[in-house]
């Protein structure tokens, strides 16, 4: 692997991009989304599905893989590439989000976050130092700073004070990654700052100063509402250096990650496509369905007729109702499998028009399709 990370950007139409993003495991293609696999696998779905789907690159979670079973096990096993037999980039956030989230009697200082381990009640240290190391450990081509992801809302000046201190552990997070990466892995910067535009470009100016592979944009799709996530994104990615991936993270429905793309963002992760998945939820060109629902239970037909995706294509609506209704696992897999291939599906409609310049044609067939305005 001596292939080093790059990024190259191949074609712009208006603020939407497509391009390429170079790692020693292979190639990303941008627009990007992610599967999430939380705990080292795409929940329901085997690896080899994930890769057919489209998939260039999954996500792993570093708060969850540090505590169960732990980083050290996943590096003396070889990494977790080899651990979860995903051969392709796989990037991993910091933990900084769980452990806000999920954590009990957690307390933030300068130092870091010490928690108590939502599993066990274990005690646990989380610093920039030790986020970089857990990441190393696992041997992620893509690693994330830590940082803190602010509530919302949450006033100015709250969240003005909280990414002076993502800035702070921005620069241990680079340092620690100077010292413990390997060739060719790569470090990205999270802007932070809410809602309040002078305050993401302050965080965004902070971050370029020091210098990072990528830029991630953190701290929305946490109740603010898609008008106002779109709204930061147009005052944010114009300032964003265009020779550098932009990653929003956490995000999101079908509509976002198209109002995103038209906004600049390169690059995504959620777990709605595979947490839909489980609950009966398949996401289709007419928009969210629910199998659930009675008038499915005589419905022969597909979910997508034409699609080339076998849990699209080859079961009926009806019997995947059945599945649903009867509390099988098989329902959660293949509705899983449809909605990651649905997304990738997305994703390259819209690599295929961007490159084409033929985005806001793409615009127009999407929503009308969806039934909604742009």
């Amino acid at each position: 692997m001596t292939e080093r990370f790059s990024f190259t950007l191949s074609a712009s139409d208006g603020a939407a991009r497509t391009g390429e993003i170079k790692t020693p495991r292979g190639t990303i293609r941008t627009p990007a989304f992610m599967p999430v696999g939380t705990a080292g696998t795409v929940k329901a779905m085997h690896p080899d599905h994930v890769r057919e789907t489209g998939a260039d690159v999954i996500l792993g979670n570093t708060y969850h893989l540090m505590l169960r079973p732990t980083a050290e096990r996943v590096n003396r096993l070889g990494g977790l590439h080899k651990f979860m037999n995903w051969q392709g980039p796989i990037l991993t956030d910091s933990g900084g989000f769980q452990v806000m989230s999920l954590s009990k009697l957690r307390k933030m200082t300068e130092e870091g976050v010490s928690f108590q381990s939502h599993i066990d009640g274990s005690r646990h240290m989380l610093t920039p130092e030790r986020s970089i190391e857990i990441q190393c450990l696992l041997g992620s081509d893509i690693q994330m700073q830590l940082d803190e992801c602010p509530p919302h809302p949450i006033d100015y000046e709250g969240a003005d004070k909280s990414l002076e201190m993502s800035l702070r552990w921005a620069a241990r997070s680079k340092a620690a990654f100077a010292q413990k990466a390997n060739p060719g892995m790569a470090l990205f910067g999270i802007v932070q700052g809410s809602v309040y535009e002078d305050l993401r470009r302050k965080s965004l100016n902070g971050l370029t100063e020091q210098g990072f592979d990528g830029y991630s944009v953190g701290g929305l799709a946490v109740g603010e509402g898609q008008e106002v996530m779109f709204s930061v994104l147009e005052q944010i990615t114009p300032l964003m250096p265009t020779d550098k991936p932009r990653y929003l993270m956490g995000v999101g429905k079908p509509s976002d990650l198209v109002g995103a793309v038209a906004r600049g963002i390169d690059m995504f992760d959620c777990v709605l496509p595979t947490r839909s998945g489980r609950h009966g939820q398949a996401w289709t060109r007419h928009g969210p369905i629910n199998l659930r629902n009675a008038r499915f239970v005589d419905d022969d037909t597909p979910l997508d007729s034409t699609s080339d995706c076998p849990a699209s294509r080859d079961y009926s609506k009806a019997y995947l109702s059945h599945l649903f209704r009867a509390g099988e696992p098989l329902g959660a897999m293949l509705l899983s499998w449809h909605n990651l291939h649905y997304y990738q599906q997305l994703m390259g409609q819209m690599r295929a028009a961007i490159a084409a310049g033929a985005f806001d044609k793409f615009l127009a067939d999407f929503y009308a399709e969806q039934g909604a305005e742009a």
